[in-house]
């Protein structure tokens, strides 16, 4: 299912690319959907990234990358688990996807060519191992874009899925002359006011469910328009339940449109995130994943502990 050789041969042999990164992007689909557009430009390819958003903290990642007008022939998804997670995009290109790169345990983008490896922490280090099958020369640039990846879907190495595989790649990339520590600092180390105002008002409404085995913190529209906060200033809140001692699986709901709610599913090695978040038509990892949910916020909440306490 990871055949990192078909990727390569299909995407050496067709032109004209639309890359497709997941709504709500985090760093590891725009460092894939920038280091493959960047890639394929390389090899005198025409390539765009498509994206629902760009959030400013992941501009960098575009540096290098050439404007082109061309019509698009052949399509390729980065980090995308479904159609469904395409947001916005989905009604524009479901059914037309010709490459599936990806890495999530659940994945399932229909398309010809579907390049799977779920042992890769991150897309990016999949990436890092098709470029050389295609003749594509490692630059600085592209360093930073696969790197970014790399480091925001291990949490900075700290998390499980982290391998030594994983770390042999980010080496190679320290290699290449990146500012590593700069990368870390924005992707990790940088909040703005406005989102420390909501983390404090998402701590006063968590709540534990489950004998405190699961908690849960929200952010509706309300919060997010009342405080004045982007959308590209909640990454990096769903990993405060689980940071909890004794929280076994954590729920961040926030809210995308009235009375529809993201679920972003983080659990330890006991339990399945991307198995939890299958009964709800999501994916994902093992101990990350997600999926969405309709209704009020205590519906959807209702809905949340019944399902986990069937788990836990």
């Amino acid at each position: 299912m990871s055949d990192k050789q078909a990727a390569a041969d299909f995407l050496l042999s067709h032109d004209n690319y639309e890359i497709l990164t997941h709504a709500y992007p985090d760093g590891d689909t725009l460092g894939s959907g920038y280091a493959l557009c960047l890639a394929l430009q390389q090899l005198g390819k025409n390539a765009r990234v498509i994206n629902t958003n760009l959030p400013k903290d992941f501009v960098f990642l575009t540096e290098g990358v050439t404007d082109q007008d061309f019509e698009a022939e052949t399509i390729v998804s980065v980090d995308v688990a479904a159609e469904s997670l395409l947001g916005s995009n989905e009604k524009a290109y479901a059914g037309r996807i010709g490459l599936c790169i990806d890495h999530h345990q659940i994945s399932r983008v229909p398309a010809p060519v579907r390049c799977v490896d779920p042992t890769a922490a991150s897309n990016c280090e999949i990436l890092f191992e098709i470029f050389p099958l295609m003749g594509v020369k490692l630059t600085k640039q592209l360093a930073n874009c696969l790197y970014t990846g790399v480091s925001t879907d291990t949490g900075c190495f700290k998390y499980g899925n982290t391998t030594s595989r994983t770390l042999r790649i980010a080496a190679d990339l320290l290699d290449m002359g990146i500012d590593a520590a700069g990368i870390n600092k924005v992707m990790f180390d940088t909040k703005t006011k406005k989102k420390i105002r909501l983390e404090q008002e998402i701590y006063q409404g968590l709540e534990y469910c489950a004998d405190d085995r699961c908690a849960m913190i929200a952010v509706t529209i309300d919060m997010q328009q009342r405080l004045g906060v982007r959308d590209d200033e909640l990454e990096g809140l769903a990993s405060i339940p689980r940071q909890i001692e004794g929280v076994e699986i954590g729920f961040t709901l926030r809210e995308k449109e009235k009375n529809v709610f993201k679920i972003s599913v983080r659990s330890s090695r006991n339990v399945n995130a991307a198995q939890f978040c299958a009964q709800f038509g999501g994916g994902g990892h093992a101990e990350a994943a997600g999926c969405q949910l309709s209704g009020t916020l205590e519906e959807v909440k209702a809905t949340l502990k019944a399902a986990v306490n069937e788990v836990l």
